[in-house]
């Protein structure tokens, strides 16, 4: 089977690209050859379905070029920074709290789920709602992931620290902080830690391919909030050389 696939454009409206902020540049957009080994589904793009078959990359999707094949991939940018919150000591009661960048969050139970976890958080005024995620626990049997995104996408985000004062039971409970991801640095070496454009139009893909063909924005205007995963032109340390685009 060809891996290359039609290419669906749609030049009239921005209505089907709402990451666009002006059709100026669209028509200079190149023709690339994208590693369909490097996209994940559900995260670079949308498995088909029985009436419609073919995967779609949605249009707005960063990019950056595989140096050792100069097949284009997913931007591989600076990473988000990951903090582990863990409750020791198998405590049988109480509350522990957890502070960031100054604010302290209210007491949260010493067997909280993940999602009582991103509430507290989530509560404090230097944390908006969606710019954190919380996976892992409940507490205090396994640790919990927290991943910083929104405005600290990309960034090396100062570590928190907790107080399990109010911790019962148990021996000698408390709570500590990791880092187990440190924002800030590239979270690829093959060249797609460089920014080289957004994928310019939707891309179709019959499952199973490798490749496929795809059109790169370099040149333009683009609304970086409404692209289809999130991206942070302020953490773009590296772009690709010819590399013109503005954001609003």
């Amino acid at each position: 089977m060809n891996d290359f696939q039609p290419m669906r454009t749609s030049e009239e409206a921005t209505a089907d690209r709402p990451w666009l902020a002006s059709l100026v540049g669209v028509h200079d957009a190149n023709t690339i050859t994208l590693d369909l080994t490097k996209f994940v589904a559900s995260v670079h793009y949308e498995a088909g379905t029985a009436f419609q078959p073919r995967n779609v990359i949605k249009s707005g999707l960063p990019l950056g070029k595989v140096t050792a094949t100069g097949l284009y991939a997913p931007y591989a940018g600076p990473t988000s920074e990951v903090q582990t919150v863990t409750v020791t000591g198998t405590p049988t009661g109480g509350t522990y709290t957890l502070t960031f960048s100054g604010q302290t969050t209210a007491a949260i139970p010493y067997n909280a789920t993940a999602a009582q976890v991103k509430t507290a958080l989530e509560n404090l005024s230097n944390i908006a709602a969606g710019e954190i995620t919380v996976t892992g626990g409940p507490h205090p049997g396994s640790a919990m992931a927290v991943t910083f995104s929104g405005q600290f996408m990309g960034d090396d985000v100062a570590a928190m620290t907790a107080s399990g004062a109010s911790l019962t039971g148990g021996s000698t409970p408390g709570v500590t902080i990791g880092t187990s991801i440190a924002g800030g640095a590239a979270s690829a070496s093959d060249g797609t830690q460089i920014f080289a454009g957004f994928l310019a139009t939707e891309s179709l893909f019959a499952p199973g391919s490798t490749k496929t063909s795809g059109a790169l924005l370099w040149f333009g205007e683009v609304f970086a909030a409404k692209c289809p995963i999130p991206f942070d032109p302020t953490d773009v340390a590296s772009v690709a050389p010819g590399v013109n685009i503005h954001y609003r």
